[in-house]
C-alpha cells in the first residue's frame, strides 16, 4: 500500500534546522496522521506521498512549504500593564490572543523590558528551513469516522 489522500500514515522523524539542531522528533510509531487532511505541513505531506512501508527518507522543506516566512507585522511591543500582573511572565510562554481581524492566534513573548512586553504571533518555526528524516511504518485505510472527522483516531475511538 502506497501513501495517498486518506490513508493513515504512521511515521517516525526526526527534524533538525541548518544548524543540524534537533527541534522535535517522534519515535516508536507514536505520530499518526491522515494523509490529505491537512494534518502536517504541506511540504512534509507532499514529500510522502506515493512512499510505503519501511521507506525512509530525508526532505528539506522551505519555509514556504512549512510554517511560512516570517512576517515581522505579527510582531508587537504592549504596555506590560496589559497582562495585569508581572508574576509568572516569562520570555517563551505562549497564550492565545485576537488578531486584528479578530481570529484567535498563538502569540509567544519573545522580550521584557522595564514596561514593555514584546509578543510575537508568528509560528515558532516561520522562517525557519526543516530537515526531516522520516521512516514510514505502517500505512492503512481510514475509517469512515475519521475520514468524517478530518482526522486519526485511536484504537478506542474518538470522542468529541
Amino acid at each position: 500500500m502506497k501513501i495517498a489522500e486518506n490513508k493513515v500514515v504512521t511515521i517516525n522523524y526526526i527534524l533538525r534546522d541548518d544548524d543540524k539542531k534537533i527541534l522535535d522528533s517522534a519515535q516508536n510509531s507514536d505520530f499518526v496522521y491522515l494523509h490529505g487532511a491537512q494534518n502536517i505541513i504541506p511540504g512534509l505531506e507532499s514529500a510522502l506521498e506515493g512512499k510505503a512501508v519501511n521507506d525512509e527518507l530525508s526532505v528539506s522543506i522551505v519555509p514556504a512549504d512549512g510554517y511560512g516566512e516570517r512576517n515581522d507585522d505579527m510582531s508587537q511591543v504592549v504596555p506590560k500593564d496589559m497582562f495585569g500582573t508581572e508574576e509568572g511572565i516569562e520570555v517563551g510562554q505562549q497564550f492565545h490572543a485576537a488578531s486584528p481581524d479578530g481570529q484567535e492566534i498563538m502569540v509567544t513573548i519573545t522580550a521584557i523590558d522595564d514596561d514593555n512586553i514584546t509578543v510575537d504571533g508568528n509560528h515558532p518555526l516561520a522562517g525557519v528551513t526543516l530537515h526531516f528524516e522520516v521512516q514510514i511504518m505502517e500505512i492503512r485505510d481510514a475509517s469512515a469516522e475519521e475520514l468524517e472527522h478530518g482526522h486519526v483516531h485511536g484504537p478506542d475511538g474518538h470522542h468529541h
